[in-house]
């Protein structure tokens, strides 16, 4: 494993305790027969302990708040009518008590049912029902929050390593990329660690494939997404070939059905409703032909002479959804793009922005308008424009989805 890796791969370490017993603090109890005036002694001399435990042949039966004890004791005559008296005078009778091997999960959940005064007493922990020690509320929390970032960093180390593994599926698409297409641009932007959004492109003797897709879901879901859609692309492609994006569509939506259980009358109701928009294109060489199929995914083609873009729109089903047609037809257009021509096409996460100072969407017009700004310029600079745009527009405003954007001069 190469070292740079090497780091996500660690297991997590225990930290901090894990069950009750490690929370106890050995601290003195005062036996239920013993008087108000020796517990006044205890609290004086042990100016640590929150709570005092009351116990009855060693088995705790109360607990005694210290700031509640001293402030009862200190009203006018209370010294003289309660130091002679038991201790089970000023003591809570239902104290939280639990068992020294409760995990801190459990002790967790059983301090949030019995309320604020856990938190603020403390609770009894014992042993085989006698008296161990008494734990601090506020300690347990520590431990709980500490316990959480534990979670946390181990999750998020998990999650990044996820990201090396997607990026690296992605590289050499990346890389085949840059050699067939010189001046192409190629942004992947997941809007957390890992996406949902994916791309792959692949060189021929005769032309060039690709395909910017965006499954459901964005995160942790999304990238599971990313490469159930990727494999069922590479095995259709293995089957099929480049050169018919329509037949691609059809495969992989095919297959994506298959292996989520999406195939509407069939068996048990499907459990999830996934699936993918997406943008195949073939670019025959020799022709100057794209051929291109979308599902709900559009491609932007700009001719050198033209004064603006032409858009074709993808057909407005889905890809591998529960109301996904099994046998549907994607219909494939063949589109001529003179040398010269810029190809533009973009995932959802642009057009569907908020932003701006009337806080609504990016959309498609502001998008071909900025690149039409910027047209005789390398697909490179074209992007860059259209990203310092895109990230004005959002402002302070959270990113809403994965953002992909392909730009490519043929």
């Amino acid at each position: 494993m190469h070292p740079a890796l090497a780091q996500f791969r660690r297991p997590g370490l225990p930290v901090g305790p894990r069950s009750a017993g490690e929370l106890a603090l050995e601290v003195p109890a005062i036996d239920a027969a013993d008087s108000n005036s020796l517990v006044m002694e205890i609290f004086y001399s042990r100016r640590d302990m929150a709570s005092l435990a009351v116990i009855d042949n060693d088995r705790p039966i109360g607990l005694i708040n210290r700031d509640i004890f001293l402030s009862q004791m200190s009203k006018p005559f209370h010294r003289e009518l309660y130091d002679k008296k038991s201790c089970t005078a000023f003591m809570d009778k239902e104290p939280l008590i639990v068992d020294v091997d409760m995990s801190i999960e459990a002790l967790t959940f059983k301090t949030v049912e019995v309320g604020e005064k856990a938190l603020v007493d403390g609770f009894i922990v014992t042993r085989e029902g006698r008296f161990v020690g008494v734990g601090n509320g506020l300690r347990l929390l520590s431990v709980v929050a500490e316990m959480q970032a534990e979670k946390n960093r181990q999750i998020m180390q998990s999650i990044e390593y996820a990201s090396v593994i997607q990026q690296a599926m992605l590289r050499a698409s990346r890389e085949t990329l840059a050699t067939m297409l010189p001046d192409a641009a190629l942004v992947w932007e997941p809007r957390d660690v890992v996406g949902g959004d994916f791309y792959h492109f692949a060189a021929f003797a005769d032309g060039w494939f690709g395909a910017v897709a965006d499954c459901t879901g964005h995160g942790v879901p999304g990238a599971f997404m990313t490469l159930l859609a990727s494999a069922s692309l590479s095995q259709a492609l293995e089957q099929i070939g480049p050169r018919n994006p329509s037949s691609l569509l059809a495969a992989v939506n095919r297959n994506v059905k298959g292996l989520l259980g999406q195939i509407n009358g069939t068996g048990d109701a499907p459990q999830s409703n996934d699936g993918l928009d997406a943008a195949f294109f073939w670019f025959d060489a020799a022709s100057q032909v794209l051929h291109f199929a979308g599902a709900r995914v559009a491609l932007h083609v700009l001719r050198p002479d033209a004064a603006g873009f032409e858009s074709i729109a993808g057909d407005r089903m889905g890809v591998g959804y529960v109301d996904s047609l099994a046998d549907y037809t994607w219909t494939q257009h063949a589109v001529a793009v003179p040398h010269g021509s810029l190809l533009f096409v973009s995932t959802d996460g642009l057009t569907d922005q908020i932003g701006g100072p009337r806080k609504i969407a990016f959309g498609k017009r502001q998008t071909l308008e900025r690149i039409l700004a910027e047209r005789e310029h390398a697909s490179s600079f074209i992007c860059a424009r259209l990203l310092e745009t895109f990230a004005e527009w959002q402002g302070s405003q959270a990113r809403r989805d994965d953002v992909t954007l392909f730009f490519a001069r043929v």
